[in-house]
């Protein structure tokens, strides 16, 4: 009986190993409709780098994880979206701003080599197998939670301000990257409980909790047409270019030397001049 038990415990985890993997691909692909639109219109727009950054962080770390760990199933499944992340982390660099694309090559390499080196220096140079693998355990688990919760960060960062609550649009934030993860959890989890790895399973628990609140969150503004956000977006454009005007117009006058009285002259036609001048005398006079 007791062997029997332990047969169906070691297919139950086989079967839900498999369905976290076949999931974790689906959510590993999603992004493409994302880089889809960017490859489109030739711009990463508001599409924020920081999801992909930190997938790709957490799916190196789970791939040391699953090579302490002999798993071939994490193995697997971390290979395939290390490379997917990749590629659209290669995208996105391609079609962001000089300015963008710096800042996400810094968090590339602060989380991909800084952090990434460190963890194995530290746990290669100064531990035992045993430590080694509990300590990489929590590193992964803390980074299994942050891909859950970077979804929400593209809300957070417009939070108040711009694309979600003020215009009430999802646009920036795709259902079917927050379905799949849920459902993901939901896999890795159960997977996690039966092998009784809870580093595998704790950060699912909040992976589904996320999930959650990133669907009830869609749901609600999932209505709200784009043509507003165009147009709140392209009002955000307008401003801003006028505000850059301004500001390379307050640049030029610091570098450039002005004659006060060649200034006048231009700025001041002959007629309105000639009137100033008059009534500058009359009140001197006076």
């Amino acid at each position: 009986m007791k062997k029997d038990v332990t047969v169906l415990c070691l297919h139950q985890e086989g079967e839900n190993g498999h369905d976290g993997n076949i999931l974790s691909f689906m959510v590993a692909l999603t992004p493409m409709t994302t880089f889809y639109k960017v490859y489109r219109k030739k711009s990463t727009g508001s599409f924020q780098s920081t999801p992909y950054v930190v997938a790709l962080s957490s799916a190196t770390l789970w791939l040391y994880y699953a090579f302490l760990n002999h798993n071939v199933l994490l193995l697997t499944i971390n290979t395939c979206t290390c490379a997917l992340e990749s590629v659209y982390l290669a995208i996105y660099l391609f079609y962001a701003s000089k300015k963008i694309r710096l800042s996400t090559v810094k968090m590339i390499f602060f989380f991909n080599v800084g952090l990434f080196g460190s963890v194995l220096l530290i746990t290669l140079g100064f531990l035992n197998e045993r430590k080694r693998t509990e300590i990489t355990g929590w590193i992964c688990a803390s980074f299994a939670v942050s891909v859950f919760v970077a979804p929400l960060s593209i809300m957070a960062s417009f939070f108040l301000q711009r694309l979600v609550i003020r215009t009430k649009s999802v646009e920036y934030m795709p259902f079917s990257l927050s379905l799949f993860l849920t459902l993901s959890a939901v896999a890795w989890f159960f997977y996690g409980l039966l092998l009784r790895d809870f580093f595998v399973a704790l950060p699912n628990v909040l992976g589904i909790l996320f999930g959650v609140a990133q669907i009830i969150l869609y749901f609600i503004y999932m209505n709200v047409k784009n043509d507003k956000l165009e147009q709140n977006m392209n009002q955000d454009i307008e401003v801003e270019n006028i505000t850059n005007s301004n500001l390379d117009l307050e640049m030029a006058e610091k570098r450039i030397p002005v004659d006060q009285s060649v200034a006048i002259e231009h700025a001041i036609p002959a007629d309105v001049k000639a009137d100033f001048v008059a009534v500058s005398k009359e009140n001197v006079s006076f």
